[in-house]
């Protein structure tokens, strides 16, 4: 179980904010929006498929066509039904109700992931960009709350963690940091001939 029930978390947010960003727990549209661009500068341009890892209302999607990477195939996964729902009929693809934790995972060229590490536990993190990682051919792309780990509510996790992780999974990393207070993005690649 994570560190805040993650049903009443998100339905708590919708409740107040609505089906946007905010109700998704971002702190406004502009603030997905940066970690979006991290995400796609660390995708290469060869890209076919990304699974969108915890996908929200698929936000994503749309972001993407608006960077001019809109034929790349998108696959939305996301824990809850209401999400789901909406991002079925926002983007008109492929959205699955998944515990990305337990359930059997899609396979995809990468995966990507914005924000829904943010109130796992440690264990969690690591076990969802582990199965993630597993179910891609070509990498992992994510970001994660960077700092002491001393909230109630969201998951910090340090750089050193991140990168021994990916070197245990075998994976090339790269960061990238600076673009937003206490947030950093990484992509784990694995060199495929």
């Amino acid at each position: 179980m994570g560190r805040v029930d993650n049903t009443t978390f998100y339905h708590a947010s919708i409740a107040e904010y609505g089906l946007d960003a905010r109700g998704v727990h971002w702190h406004s549209r502009q603030a997905q929006e940066i970690r979006f661009k991290q995400l796609l500068a660390l995708l290469p341009p060869d890209a076919k498929e990304i699974v969108d890892a915890g996908c929200g209302f698929g936000d994503l999607y749309w972001y993407m066509g608006d960077q001019q990477r809109a034929s790349i195939e998108y696959i939305g996964l996301d824990a809850l039904e209401v999400m789901v729902s909406e991002a079925e009929i926002r983007t008109g693809r492929r959205i699955y109700q998944s515990d990305i934790l337990n359930d059997p995972l899609p396979s995809g060229d990468f995966y990507l992931c914005s924000g829904a590490l943010n109130i796992l536990t440690r264990y969690e993190a690591h076990r969802f960009i582990r199965r993630c990682y597993d179910a891609s051919s070509r990498g992992i792309i994510f970001n994660f709350l960077e700092g002491e780990d001393t909230s109630a509510t969201y998951n910090y996790l340090q750089i050193n963690q991140i990168e021994a992780l990916g070197h245990h999974l075998g994976a090339r990393l790269k960061f990238r940091s600076g673009y937003y207070n206490d947030d950093c993005t990484v992509a784990f690649y694995k060199d495929v001939s």
